[in-house]
């Protein structure tokens, strides 16, 4: 039986899962004109606060996922791991190949996924959590029976909140070592330029301030201008200046290589806990 491309003017979008990223995703597709809420749905079996907060913007809520499923052409699987499998197979009977389906479960393979929902027209999809603010860096990769134009709706949903790529499923542990936990890194590199700052006689409140604005700033230079790191780098290096002194102290203490290992270590970990 040929596959039915999902409607693109009048689709709807469910979540199996109620958590903070579904909140997001919603959110973002809201805000940025994608779906209005009354396309999109989830189910809350327990937890009223969650009911309430997705019920706040417009979003139906129903009391079982097998409602989700039955109302939506897209279904999002974001519960937690080491549950979806349970949640993936209890709604097998429900799903056919005139759904889409997603996972944002982090390490669960797509043929996984295919085994217990018994379809193939399955998508995966690894955000990380700035999509809590429109900001995050998503990768997607398409099942056997996801087409192409699939791939052009989820990267539509997803793009909503922030930046979404293309990959082989097998480098998604790289991407997990990469974009999954690399907000933490940059979080203690805040933390550290503030505390840098402190101690050369800041305010905290305006040390912080100021480290994550740097941040945020050096950032968007690297994504607007298309510039390689190395050449904005250099572009505020003088020599004998005040900012060479800081990188030199950076490099005595292994700056680039301890983030390198960290992106390692996590990637590894990922593929250690994806084959357990």
């Amino acid at each position: 039986m040929e596959i039915l491309p999902i409607p693109a003017e009048s689709f709807k979008v469910g979540f199996v899962g109620a958590g903070k990223m579904a909140e997001s995703i919603a959110r973002g597709v809201v805000a940025s004109g994608v779906l209005p809420p009354h396309r999109i749905c989830t189910a809350v079996h327990s937890n009223l606060n969650r009911r309430d907060v997705f019920e706040s913007f417009g979003v139906n809520v129903f009391s079982s996922s097998e409602d989700v499923v039955k109302e939506s052409d897209v279904v999002i699987f974001s519960v937690k791991p080491q549950v979806v499998k349970k949640a993936v197979t209890e709604l097998s009977s429900k799903l056919s190949k005139n759904k889409l389906l997603v996972s944002v479960a982090a390490g669960i393979k797509l043929k996984d996924l295919q085994e217990w929902s018994g379809q193939d027209r399955f998508i995966r999809v690894m955000p990380n959590t700035p999509a809590a603010v429109g900001e995050a860096a998503t990768v997607m990769s398409l099942g056997t029976a996801a087409t192409e134009e699939d791939g052009e709706l989820v990267a539509k949903l997803f793009g909503s909140v922030g930046k979404i790529l293309r990959a082989d499923e097998k480098m998604f542990d790289a991407v997990t070592g990469l974009s999954g936990s690399g907000p933490a890194y940059i979080y203690l590199a805040i933390e550290a330029l503030a505390d840098g700052g402190v101690a050369a006689g800041l305010p905290r409140e305006l040390a912080l301030g100021l480290a994550s604005q740097t941040v945020l700033g050096a950032a968007t230079m690297v994504s607007k201008t298309g510039k390689h790191p190395g050449v904005l780098k250099d572009d505020v290096t003088s020599p004998g200046g005040t900012t060479i002194a800081g990188v030199h102290e950076l490099e005595k203490g292994s700056f680039r290589a301890t983030l390198m290992n960290a992106v390692v270590a996590a990637a590894n970990r990922s593929r250690e806990l994806s084959q357990s």
